[in-house]
């Protein structure tokens, strides 16, 4: 893989530029001319051209490229500056050490190997025992079976562990508590190796035992992470928000209120759904069977439906055994989630 590439003779920008790559997770190369620098050019994933070799670089008319910045420790905003800009063909001035964290994520997001613009999908359940962890956990299986890279999130502390409910809780790999301790940007490929992973999909779960609530910088790191290095991003949410679920809930693109189609579940649903209302606006309705008729059900909410997610009788003997539910395309389970993922994702992602 390519590095980024650095022209400048300043040794003091220098010490900084690869001081921060290292926060990164990057290394450089590095041209103190702009002769040196014409192999890398069109190579590297980002070139950061120093004040000080601006107009050399320029007097080179190099080729004209994406991802290129400026690097200034001049904190003046003056005109000549904006003029060594747009002569090497930057996109901005990055003035140090105000934009530093802006230059990390700018390093960080050259040395994603293989970037993308994952779905987010949270999914909540109306009232307790709705199915929203099973939905959840289907919803990812069925994507990842289908090639998507997938990520699934357990975002509820009190929940037993979804890893548990895939009957992986024996697998080795990062939790939630190995990412809180971390600040800061999370790499996608370091989340991606970090985490317990079955096929393309990874699941980031609980510990066993005592469990602290996710803290919402650790929430936004992992979503941000997911989005870049994943196809879906999964995520089960508890029914009574906390700071993080709301800040997963202001992230997804869309949201499944699991419920049952009868008058406690649906009026459970809807003192959820007016809580979910406030961090979110696509909130979609996933019924359960139950005595009311499913226009009914989807009138009271206020919001579409969805689907319909059928009764599995065997569907719990079947986790507990630690066996994986058959979701091929001839199952009522399979098919609704095979529906779901093409209602919530881009057509291009769609197998």
């Amino acid at each position: 893989m390519h590095r980024p590439l650095v022209i400048t003779e300043d040794t003091a920008l220098l010490d900084d530029l690869v001081r921060m790559a290292a926060a990164a997770g990057a290394q450089l190369d590095v041209a103190h001319a702009p002769a040196h620098a014409r192999p890398y050019w069109g190579l590297a994933p980002l070139v950061l051209v120093g004040a000080d070799q601006a107009d050399a670089v320029a007097a080179t008319a190099p080729p004209a490229r994406d991802h290129v910045l400026l690097i200034t420790l001049d904190q003046h905003d003056d005109p000549d500056t904006w003029r060594r800009c747009v002569a090497v063909g930057a996109r901005a001035v990055v003035r140090l050490p105000a934009d530093e964290r802006r230059l990390v994520e700018e390093l960080a997001d050259a040395m994603e190997p293989d970037p993308r613009s994952g779905t987010v999908v949270c999914v909540l359940g109306g009232r307790g025992g709705a199915g929203a962890s099973v939905l959840s956990a289907c919803l990812a299986l069925r994507a990842s079976g289908d090639r998507l890279r997938t990520l699934l999130i357990d975002a509820d502390p009190l929940g037993g562990g979804l890893d548990a409910l895939l009957g992986r809780e024996e697998e080795t790999g990062a939790r939630w508590p190995d990412l809180v301790a971390r600040e800061g940007r999370i790499s996608s490929s370091a989340l991606r190796g970090a985490l317990p992973s079955f096929g393309d999909l990874a699941v980031l779960s609980f510990h066993r035992g005592e469990v602290e609530p996710i803290p919402v910088q650790a929430m936004r790191s992992v979503l941000e992470a997911g989005r870049r290095g994943f196809d879906l991003v999964v995520a089960d949410l508890p029914r009574h928000l906390d700071p993080a679920a709301a800040e997963a809930l202001a992230r997804a693109d869309t949201t499944l209120l699991v419920t049952p189609a009868d008058v406690r579940g649906v009026l459970s649903a809807v003192q959820v759904l007016s809580v979910a209302a406030k961090h979110t606006s696509d909130i979609r309705a996933v019924l359960r069977p139950g005595v009311l008729d499913a226009g009914t059900a989807t009138e009271s909410l206020g919001i579409p439906a969805a689907g319909h997610l059928p009764d599995q009788p065997k569907l719990t003997a079947t986790l507990n055994r630690g066996e994986l539910p058959r979701l091929g395309p001839r199952t009522a389970l399979g098919a609704l989630c095979a529906s779901l993922l093409r209602d919530l994702l881009p057509p291009e992602a769609t197998p």
